[in-house]
């Protein structure tokens, strides 16, 4: 029953906002499943942020017919309004995906596994994420170069961040060479904060750190996230690239298309697509390639259905082997971030979840894209320490800083979104509802352990089992140690102690009661009942040299073994980045397109 209602709250309160904000119709009207080729030059597979770009740009080339396939739908209405984010987590564009019970951690969590939010929509994940944009440190780019990937340096990769973006933000003036001003992605300053976001600020100063622009030269430091959004609307790659460029008649854009098989000739050439639409099975054929960007569980997942993965893996499903590729699949990343750290604070310092239905909060919106509903609920500040061991400025922790804790919702149903057991949260968080708060999550940006997507069948229906194999290397379970203690350290200062009354919910855990609380022991067990996934999932089609046994995609994105076929999104990444993904990925898509336009001859994007 607590189920149901949980599930069905938010979509009353969120079609009631929708209905009352929204003043026309955001028009996604350019479906072409109806009139489809038989063949394309190109045929992209999934459009969320980098297939969406990659379709749009590729059609720049008029000679060129291209076909974006989408399993999902249109882009949800609420979906523009940046604060409902929380709601489209669990819908209809989202697969709704579960990780498999984890070995090592999320004891916390029901069945020991966590929902794993994937964008099933124009748009991708870019329609349903957090919207901040984090571009990462210069040396995970320099870092994926030295590891046999030319062209993938920070220098290179710069000018593709660039020509995406379209920077709209006054705060981060003494960079803005490091910015893109004209491009489809719009990028602005966060419009809206609790008092809580300005003190933490206060105390990442008081504690000698500077208030930065992440993506600028260096990314050590406290700062308000940049947000991918126009006019206080989200932005998305549905919006920046796929719509504007479905109005050429060279693009077609077909959804609830879900694609199930990549097609090969006895020469291992890619050269179509199956994809089940409307209960048929339908085909389209490729000229010149096919291009693979249905995300980090999906690529892998389509690649290995049509025959290219680890051989044992295959056979043992029944899928005849096209290519024994044994990367497929591994190298699977994820940041885990802990849940529930969490403070009270004086009243009137920090955020509600009712604040956003308030007719002031809807009054500001309709006439001035301004106050709570053009931020994703919560949202308030990010951060990056120091890292401890090797480079000092290449940070091994990001800190999430949110306005609320778990229970600010009085357990309606932000704890089942969550995953947490209730009996977990009966015990620890009902102490902490109707309090004030927030809570901070330190976020492992370069973790150790790894993961692996596999088939659970050969359908292409069923559900992929998804291991990211959480806290399974030792030292992430160390450096999130030091993660807690950072967080503690910031809610210690004056900035939240004294001025906003800010004090640690310090109550044992259930589950951790053996251990002796504030000690390294007792945080390590808090950690493996609490981390979990921040919806960063990268690194399962690795891109790599002919000498790393585990690379699936060469320089060029390019699957190794086969001709005709690439993959472009954030499983190619060798090494996840140090900070949320969309940004990133974003500028893969960009770069995937110039490096396909020169292999065929045209003209490369310069600056």
């Amino acid at each position: 029953m607590i189920y149901r209602v949980t599930r069905f709250l938010p979509g009353v309160i969120t079609r009631l906002l929708v209905a009352i904000i929204l003043q026309q119709e955001d028009r996604h009207d350019y479906d072409a499943s109806h009139r489809l080729f038989g063949q394309y030059d190109f045929i992209v597979v999934g459009s969320g942020t980098a297939g969406g770009i990659l379709a749009a740009r590729l059609s720049e080339v008029p000679e060129w017919k291209v076909l974006l396939l989408e399993a999902g739908g249109p882009p949800p209405p609420e979906s523009v309004i940046p604060a409902l984010n929380v709601v489209l987590m669990q819908s209809d564009a989202d697969w709704n995906y579960f990780t498999v019970p984890q070995k090592h951690g999320l004891f916390g969590y029901v069945n020991n596994a966590c929902h794993f939010p994937l964008g099933k929509t124009l748009g991708g994940s870019s329609t349903v994420n957090w919207m901040m944009y984090v571009r990462g440190n210069r040396r995970d780019f320099d870092n994926w170069e030295a590891m046999g990937n030319p062209g993938w340096g920070y220098q290179h990769v710069l000018k593709y961040f660039k020509k995406a973006e379209d920077y709209r933000g006054t705060r981060n003036a003494k960079t803005a060479s490091y910015h893109g001003f004209g491009g489809p992605s719009s990028v602005d300053d966060k419009r809206w904060g609790t008092p809580i976001m300005h003190a933490i600020l206060r105390a990442g100063q008081q504690l000698g750190y500077p208030i930065i622009d992440p993506n600028g030269p260096e990314q050590i430091g406290f700062s308000i996230p940049d947000m991918t959004q126009r006019d206080g609307r989200r932005g998305n790659t549905a919006e920046g690239y796929i719509k504007p460029a479905a109005a050429r008649p060279n693009l077609h854009v077909a959804w609830r298309a879900h694609a199930t098989q990549v097609l090969f000739d006895k020469y291992k050439r890619a050269v179509g697509v199956r994809f089940e639409q409307a209960g048929q099975i339908r085909t389209v054929l490729a000229h010149r390639e096919v291009i693979v960007s249905a995300g980090a569980v999906g690529s892998p997942q389509l690649l290995m259905l049509s025959g290219v993965g680890p051989a044992s893996h295959l056979q043992q499903h029944g899928i005849p082997v096209v290519q024994d590729l044994p990367g497929v699949g591994s190298n699977f990343q994820d940041h885990p971030s802990i849940f529930g750290l969490s403070w009270t604070v004086n009243k009137g310092s920090s955020d509600s979840v009712f604040r956003i239905a308030r007719p002031e909060a809807i009054q500001q919106y309709l006439k001035y894209k301004k106050g709570p509903l053009t931020c994703p609920f919560g949202v308030e500040v990010n951060a990056w320490s120091l890292a401890e061991e090797g480079d000092p400025y290449w940070p091994d922790l990001q800190f999430l800083f949110v306005s609320g804790t778990p229970a600010l919702d009085y357990g309606l149903f932000i704890t089942d979104g969550i995953g947490y057991r209730r009996d977990l949260f009966a015990k620890h968080y009902l102490p902490l509802v109707g309090l004030e708060g927030f809570t901070i999550g330190p976020m492992l940006t370069r973790p150790k352990s790894r993961g692996t997507v596999r088939l659970s069948s050969s359908n292409p229906k069923a559900a992929p089992l998804i291991d990211p194999n959480y806290l399974s290397h030792p030292d992430d379970v160390k450096t999130l140690i030091r993660g807690i203690k950072f967080s503690l350290a910031v809610g210690d200062t004056p900035a939240l102690r004294i001025d906003n009354g800010a004090k640690f919910h310090d109550k044992v855990l259930p589950g951790c009661e053996h251990q002796v609380f504030g000690s390294d022991e007792y945080w390590a067990c808090y950690i493996r009942h609490m981390a979990k996934t921040t919806f960063h999932p990268a690194g399962s089609c690795k891109m790599g040299p002919a000498s790393d046994p585990y690379s699936v995609v060469d320089h060029t994105l390019k699957v190794r073994g086969v001709s005709g076929l690439r993959v472009v999104d954030a499983s190619i990444m060798p090494l996840i980045t140090s900070g949320n993904t969309n940004a990133p990925v974003i500028m893969i898509g960009e770069k995937a397109a110039d490096i396909i336009k020169e292999d065929w001859g045209v003209p490369l994007y310069t600056l």
